[in-house]
């Protein structure tokens, strides 16, 4: 590289030689006869004064063009073949270098040994940020036998996080290896069960619907017919009648409710984000939950880092998902012995990612069923559909981010809403 840029340099110096003979010789012949008494043998002399600066520039480009061609310079003692195995070392190192999975190399037999991170998104994944606890991941990896092929989890700032692993065993050098690569799928797999409850819930809604709003239009119109025969019938008959109409009545309306409730699920419509300044959205869901919380002597403190966070998302879904995550709160502490609180915060981690959590200090949700509660249809409230969770899930997803539940230090649930 060095030896080019003095030849580019060479160069520039001949053509500007020749520019400025070109030009002293133009000056002259301008000057007219008075200067020049023979302007052809001006011009033959300037001619020749320029031969040497034009040789000068050819050999110049010559030796450039030949530098141009010539492969890059060997590292000194290798021979053509072992330079090539360099190369084709250093190549397959920067792909391995920048895999989109994370690979691990695990020293020792099955259930056992030292585990490395081998390339960049294996160590981002044990960075501080990713993994809560990168020890407890590599006893996990250590522990996988030879070729095998699993779902692990693992516990992040963001919540519990699923990985697809797959481990491979090797020998190199006579010592026993495996390779583990490890590709989180937390997301994408939320992404299909989510399109897949939609659907179900879309066919579901949609039959269910169809068989019980026509027996809801006949029980109200066989219970209104009960006055216009009163006479008709015998009283206990009547009686007996009108006691089971209203019931079938009655129990036909809340299902229809019912019904409709899940339909909304799937009927969400696209979300149309804008720039939502997230501390003018607090204010606006603290006017709404306040009152709530403040009446039975409890609280909702909101909070965010900086004050001037802003977001690109549906500012009526992204209130409404808080809403559902808040209601949820102030049920869980509405136990009669504490008046209970709440706190929603709101500031930037990582990669510039925006973090919003929102936690009480409740009893929490037992480990048996955090993997759960956001399946439609699931509760654990006497009175309860299982839709608000579910729904703040979808939410969220429309707006490009992700919800998890996030195990607590201390008491109470703890969600963490990442975009």
């Amino acid at each position: 590289m060095a030896s080019e840029g003095r030849l580019k340099a060479a160069v520039l110096l001949s053509l500007a030689g020749v520019a400025l003979l070109a030009f002293g010789a133009g000056v002259l012949l301008a000057s007219g006869p008075a200067l020049v008494q023979e302007p052809a043998r001006l011009a033959v002399l300037c001619g020749l004064a320029a031969l040497p600066l034009l040789l000068h520039l050819w050999r110049c480009l010559e030796r450039l063009g030949s530098l141009r061609h010539t492969p890059p310079a060997q590292a000194p003692g290798l021979t053509i073949g072992q330079q090539a195995l360099l190369d084709n070392a250093l190549a397959l190192e920067a792909r391995l270098e920048h895999t989109p999975v994370a690979l691990f190399r695990i020293d020792g037999g099955d259930g056992e040994g030292q585990v490395a991170p081998l390339n960049a998104n294996a160590r981002k994944l044990a960075a501080p940020g990713r993994a809560s606890d990168p020890a407890d991941l590599y006893r996990q990896l250590a522990a996988q036998p030879g070729e095998r092929r699993a779902l692990i989890d693992f516990d992040t700032e963001r919540g519990t996080e699923r990985a697809l692993l797959a481990v491979s065993a090797l020998t190199l050098q006579g010592r026993p290896q495996r390779l583990a690569a490890l590709m989180p799928v937390e997301s994408e797999l939320e992404a299909e069960a989510l399109h897949a409850w939609r659907q179900l819930v879309r066919v579901l809604t949609h039959e269910i619907m169809n068989s019980l709003t026509p027996v809801a239009s006949l029980s109200h119109t066989a219970f209104g017919l009960l006055d216009e025969f009163r006479g008709a019938l015998p009283d206990d008959v009547g009686n007996d009648l009108r006691t089971a109409l209203d019931a079938i009545r009655r129990r036909a309306d809340s299902l229809v409710d019912f019904v409709a409730s899940y339909r909304s699920l799937s009927n969400v419509p696209a979300a149309r984000p804008e720039r939502v300044r997230l501390d003018a959205l607090f204010e606006r869901i603290a006017v709404l939950v306040g009152p709530a919380w403040r009446a039975r002597g409890g609280a909702v403190q909101f909070s965010t880092e900086p004050a001037s966070l802003e977001l690109m998302a549906d500012p009526g879904q992204l209130e409404q998902a808080l809403i559902n995550l808040l209601k949820n709160a102030f049920e869980a502490t509405g136990d009669g012995k504490q008046a209970g609180n709440a706190w929603v915060t709101a500031r930037l981690v990582r990669g510039a990612r925006l973090r919003i959590e929102v936690s009480d200090d409740g009893p929490g949700v037992p480990d048996g069923l955090a993997a759960h509660i956001f399946t439609p249809f699931f509760t654990t409230k006497k009175q309860g559909g299982g839709i608000g969770l579910a729904m703040v899930r979808h939410l969220v997803h429309e707006n490009g981010g992700t919800v998890r539940h996030a195990r607590s230090v201390g008491r109470g649930a703890h969600f963490v809403i990442t975009f």
